[in-house]
């Protein structure tokens, strides 16, 4: 068990502000290089790719949709050249959305700056860059403008457990990590995007489950491994934090200090049941990662859907 005077002392042993430099806004996104993302190339064997994304509908998402069965019919075509309103073949559907990622439902990426701790974001920087207009002037999604492509591990924790899901306050510690990697074969390496799977996929899946108060995820003790591992970003099939943390006066440990200290780039809300289903089949837990975040200007994240090749 973690204590709180331990965690919070991790904000200073697993701090990485000014390690690439005063100005870095990238964090562990670092250690993806070029040499890492030439061994994910190489993670590809057979060609076979899969979502780890939930489609994003319902409530979650706001829509105006417009459709226009003859163009030429549309309120001022006449003001457009001839080409375009003297054809009355073609016509379109188009949509205004709107979506809040954050949270527990839609797979998302945090960058740095979504989070705050003593009025801090990475790299030291104060919250008060972050504009409630105009967005955030360190540290945003953009930063991670040219994707993240790398070799991504799946460490599936509820299949080493032998459990179909993981149950809701059940945290995920180092020793069940090593687990996995003895049982699947395979070693987490700097530059790494690591993907812990507990189950909670196949939990809504086949019974309805939500995330509420209490969800399974990674416990606050992975913090040093991770760091140690060389790590440069996590997913999790829930928000990642296991809830309740369990340590007292930190509500999300692994956001708050992988987020503020370390410039850890978070994946939250993903679907990993075709992911693990296909890595158990092939018999191989690694794969190559591509995120591609939308490029939104000065915002603390971006949805996704995260693309592993085997």
């Amino acid at each position: 068990m973690s204590t709180t005077d331990e965690v919070l002392g991790w904000f200073d042993t697993l701090s990485n502000w000014g390690r690439w430099g005063d100005d870095d806004e990238r964090g562990t996104l670092n250690l993806v290089t070029d040499e890492v993302r030439l061994a994910a190339a190489r993670a590809v064997r057979g060609g076979r790719s899969v979502s780890c994304g939930w489609e994003v509908a319902g409530d979650d998402l706001e829509r105006s949709t417009t459709t226009c069965p003859c163009a030429a019919d549309m309120p001022g075509a006449e003001q457009m050249p001839d080409r375009f309103h003297r054809d009355r073949h073609w016509g379109f559907s188009s949509e205004r959305l709107g979506l809040a990622y954050h949270g527990n439902s839609i797979t998302h990426l945090d960058a740095p700056c979504h989070l705050f701790w003593d009025g801090r974001m990475y790299n030291g920087r104060s919250h008060e860059l972050v504009d409630p207009t105009s967005g955030s002037a360190w540290a945003a999604v953009t930063a991670a403008a040219d994707g993240i492509v790398t070799r991504g591990v799946l460490l599936d924790v509820a299949r080493v457990r032998d459990v179909p899901w993981l149950e809701p306050g059940e945290g995920v510690r180092p020793e069940d990590l090593e687990e996995a990697e003895r049982r699947q074969g395979v070693q987490v390496r700097p530059g790494d995007a690591v993907l812990l799977r507990t189950g909670f996929g196949r939990a809504w899946h086949e019974t309805g489950a939500s995330i509420g108060f209490e969800q399974a995820g990674w416990h606050a003790s992975c913090l040093p491994w991770l760091h140690e591992r060389g790590v440069a970003l996590i997913g999790a099939d829930t928000p990642q934090d296991v809830q309740p943390s369990g340590v007292d006066g930190v509500l999300m440990p692994v956001h708050a200090v992988g987020l503020v200290a370390m410039g850890l780039w978070l994946l939250d809300n993903c679907d990993l049941e075709a992911c693990a289903a296909t890595a158990a089949e092939l018999d191989r837990w690694e794969f190559q990662l591509a995120v591609a975040p939308v490029r939104l200007a000065r915002t603390s994240g971006s949805p996704v859907n995260p693309i592993a090749t085997f």
